[in-house]
């Protein structure tokens, strides 16, 4: 598949994107030889000359690197094309410029590219001391034949923080260097990717993936996985993944950890919290610590479905490294500390009678609303945000049918789910909906006073494509016949009222509601709302039409 990006040509793209980047970052300035710099002085904590901390590979791993240079991290970064090592000029004229006479400090991942162009960089740099740390963390690729063993992925952006911490506070090339080693040698990262990303200068995607299935041990340069599986629930990927980390690093019960959790790019960030979650916990399982967590897009594979967990066994030392404040943008303010994951969800107690007669009618309207949570979400993506099917299913999916009961009872317990489970305009209007059709002495008084009170409460009228547009007719019918319980012959006819409603709504564009926003596109589109309330009267689920 090939995708659009947002770029003014393919050749520019980088240039265009870098320009923005530094026009943006407190302290960087872009240097003719190829590197970003700090824009001010490189100095230790007592204001003397510092080690400096140089990194640097491919872009599209965006915030890393640049988006660490700052006092307290990096001093300059190297960035090459894209998913392309810098070359060694950029390395070399970085590291002479950075130096302030104490050495010059080299973090380099482990991919061919940027380890050969590092170590040709220190060689024409001869006059200045300068050593290097390899960052070899994600285990997929460790021992798989004549490779270069460990590719260097989310840990690297740990070891420069350890690294540039310990240059700030004034510590010597020897000490920094051996800081970045531990860090390194302690940290082992694995990803696993639900989706491949693009190339904004192509557009095409990195590679291919059936539906279904995910890529496991995928690389941050875009590169396919280990092997691909069948996607599994998100407990069960964050378990595989732990497992793997744990042997590599011999971590047991009583060690502490920091906890990495990292976007690829194209993960939104509710999922990264899912899964940090789901480490956090399952490591507490086990008796292991995390002292520190991080969650967010830090080492990204331009904008890949995926994510990458790093656990980095700590010790006092490291951890107050990584704890020292930074300047560097990209770094969090403040880091997780120790702390339970627990219960998030909103305290409920049902109302619903669960005894009593089968209540034929109700059951009949929550069957074909259960039966038609994704068709709902689908019309509602066409004409609005796509959230519809997402609040019914909220309030009314983990219903038992048949429901049991009065009329009245039922209404109330379904507008306390409303209410309480749902959300946005759907779980207010509905609630308010089933409310003042609990109260009613009979159906035409509580659709007519419905009606009143949903127009009073968002605004809409009758024509602006809501549901108003299925129970004002559905009200007037019960107004002219009298209605006052639901016999088969009363639905029927209120039915036929709300379902013209229904109909008319794909005619017009929407005029309230978050499908307004969308004006005569919104055109051609039933409104789900409109439909659901026809279905309180008959019809039938859209999975069954």
């Amino acid at each position: 598949m090939k995708h659009s990006a947002f770029r003014n040509s393919q050749e520019s793209f980088l240039s265009d994107s870098l320009a923005g980047f530094i026009a943006q970052h407190p302290d960087a300035t872009w240097h003719d030889a190829g590197f970003i710099g700090r824009s001010t002085p490189l100095r230790t904590a007592d204001d003397k000359p510092a080690v400096a901390v140089i990194s640097g590979g491919g872009s599209g791993h965006e915030p890393m690197h640049a988006g660490f240079i700052g006092q307290g991290m990096l001093a300059a970064a190297c960035p090459g094309l894209l998913f392309t090592s810098p070359n060694a000029v950029q390395v070399s004229e970085a590291t002479q410029w950075a130096d302030q006479g104490r050495g010059v400090l080299h973090i380099v991942k482990n991919y061919t590219g940027d380890v050969m162009n590092f170590t040709v960089a220190r060689n024409a740099a001869e006059a200045v001391d300068t050593r290097s740390v390899l960052v070899a963390d994600d285990i997929a690729t460790e021992g798989t034949g004549e490779g270069p063993g460990r590719r260097g992925t989310g840990a690297t952006i740990l070891v420069e923080k350890a690294a540039g911490a310990a240059a700030y506070r004034g510590d010597d090339l020897d000490k920094v260097t051996e800081l970045a080693e531990r860090t390194a040698d302690n940290s082992r990262s694995m990803s696993v990717a639900l989706g491949s990303g693009f190339l904004p200068t192509t557009g095409r995607e990195t590679f291919d993936l059936d539906d279904g299935h995910m890529e496991v041990g995928v690389g941050i340069h875009g590169e396919p996985g280990t092997h691909t599986e069948k996607v599994d629930n998100a407990h069960a990927i964050v378990a595989t993944v732990l497992e793997k980390l744990g042997a590599a690093l011999d971590i047991s019960s009583g060690d502490e950890v920091v906890c990495l959790v990292n976007g690829l790019g194209g993960t939104t960030p509710l999922e990264l919290s899912l899964v940090f979650g789901e480490a956090s916990a399952q490591l507490a399982e086990k008796g292991i610590t995390v002292v520190r967590s991080m969650v967010g897009n830090f080492v990204t594979a331009v904008n890949m479905h995926g994510v990458s967990i790093t656990l980095l066994k700590a010790d006092d030392e490291l951890l107050e490294l990584i704890d020292a404040p930074t300047s560097a943008p990209a770094w969090p303010h403040t880091l997780g500390g120790t702390k339970q994951v627990e219960s998030a969800r909103i305290t409920f107690e049902d109302e619903l009678p669960t005894e009593g007669e089968e209540n034929q009618w109700l059951s009949d309207f929550v069957d074909r609303v259960q039966s038609s949570i994704e068709e709902l979400t689908e019309l509602d993506r066409k004409a609005g945000d796509g959230d519809f099917g997402t609040n019914m299913e909220a309030a009314l999916e983990s219903i038992e049918l048949p429901l049991r009961g009065a009329d009245d009872e039922i209404f109330t317990g379904l507008a306390k789910r409303f209410l309480v489970l749902a959300g946005g305009t759907s779980g207010a209007v509905f609630g308010s909906f089933f409310n003042d059709m609990a109260r009613a002495e009979t159906l035409a008084e509580g659709l007519s006073s419905a009606a009143e009170f949903i127009q009073e409460l968002g605004g809409a009228q009758r024509g602006d494509c809501t549901m108003l547009d299925a129970l004002i007719p559905a009200a007037e019918k019960a107004q002219e016949i009298g209605a006052e319980r639901p016999d088969e012959q009363t639905l029927q006819a209120l039915y036929e009222a709300a379902r013209e409603g229904v109909e008319e709504t794909g005619k017009i564009a929407a005029k309230k509601g978050r499908a307004s926003y969308l004006g005569d596109r919104s055109k051609g589109v039933i409104d789900p709302g409109a439909l659901v309330v026809s279905w309180l009267f008959g019809g039938q689920a859209l999975s069954a039409d």
